[in-house]
């Protein structure tokens, strides 16, 4: 449903200088592609958000969550509805308990994943190293699981609090995720079925105290590798595929497909890690999808093997 007159004038009256209308997601995404929002807000505070998404909702208007738009293609197209952003509304982080199983701390959705790293070492907290150098906030960074060789969002959370789109908010522990390779759910009734709809809004994580020297000097060898094996400097949505439950990874099938520095348009697979699709020059969303739908169908029809996306796309 598009917005009509009396939506946008409420929008306008409401979140005054936090709303833009027609905004180009390219400036709201790692990858810089993407068609316009009918409505981009930024929310200042959770009371704002909480009145935002129960809006919206009754009004049958569509919006997407993002953070950073670190794992986001949004189409040439845009996105009808609206995109709300919450990493100026949710960027908390406070230390909420110790004891004898560690150290509790609450990071909020909006917070970036490189800030929680920075705490956890400066606290001397271990636990969070395995997040170094993954972009986007901690509210996709649960959502997606995500992790690396070195560990993953399912050894330290602990529980979840989440926004529904009455309003009501909900904590939902450890015990009723379903973590999975790159991904996160429950059980549709912990939230009245609107799972689709439902907003994270924290994170709480378990830590152990540990040697702050010690971390730091893990923590500079495990972002001195990442800077070896992966493009820096281009833009990037990270990994573009999840890698396959046994054999090859998505990277290496990509390469040994011959695709390789392959590009479409201004969409290019990185020359340095083939799971990474980089924007070399003002590549558009059409671009990486046709990218994208060449190196399923190569690695198809080369090897039997259906390349599964980690990138979300997103739009009309």
């Amino acid at each position: 449903m598009a917005l009509d007159s009396d939506s946008i004038k409420w929008l306008k009256s409401r979140f005054k200088h936090n709303i833009k209308f027609g905004e180009p997601m390219s400036r709201h995404t790692s990858l810089r592609v993407g068609g316009p929002a009918e409505a981009f807000v930024t929310p200042e505070n959770v009371e704002d958000l909480e009145t935002l998404v129960k809006w919206s909702w009754e009004r049958g208007l569509s919006y997407l969550i993002i953070g950073k738009g670190t794992n986001l293609l949004v189409k040439d197209n845009g996105i009808h509805g609206i995109a709300i952003a919450l990493t100026k509304c949710l960027k908390k982080i406070d230390q909420i308990d110790t004891n004898t199983d560690g150290v509790m701390v609450r990071a909020m959705a909006g917070v970036n994943l490189k800030s929680l790293c920075s705490y956890a070492l400066k606290q001397g907290l271990e636990g969070m190293n395995f997040a170094l150098g993954i972009p986007g906030t901690v509210g996709g960074g649960i959502i997606m699981n995500a992790g690396t060789s070195h560990g993953s969002m399912e050894n330290v959370l602990q529980s979840i609090d989440v926004l529904l789109p009455t309003g009501d908010t909900r904590r939902i522990k450890k015990e009723a995720l379903n973590f999975e390779y790159r991904k996160v759910s429950w059980r549709p009734e912990l939230t009245d079925g609107h799972r689709d709809q439902t907003v994270i809004l924290d994170g709480r994580f378990c830590f152990y105290p540990s040697d702050p020297e010690a971390l730091k000097r893990t923590a500079r060898e495990i972002i001195r590798t990442r800077k070896k094996r992966q493009p820096i400097g281009w833009p990037s949505a990270g990994c573009f595929f999840k890698n396959p439950a046994s054999g090859e990874t998505a990277g290496r099938l990509i390469e040994m497909a011959g695709l390789k520095g392959k590009s479409v348009g201004g969409a290019e697979i990185s020359s340095k890690h083939a799971n990474f699709f980089i924007n070399r020059n003002n590549a558009s969303a059409a671009d990486f999808l046709a990218l994208m739908d060449l190196a399923e169908k190569v690695v198809l029809k080369k090897f039997n093997v259906h390349l599964e996306r980690e990138v979300k796309i997103v739009g009309a």
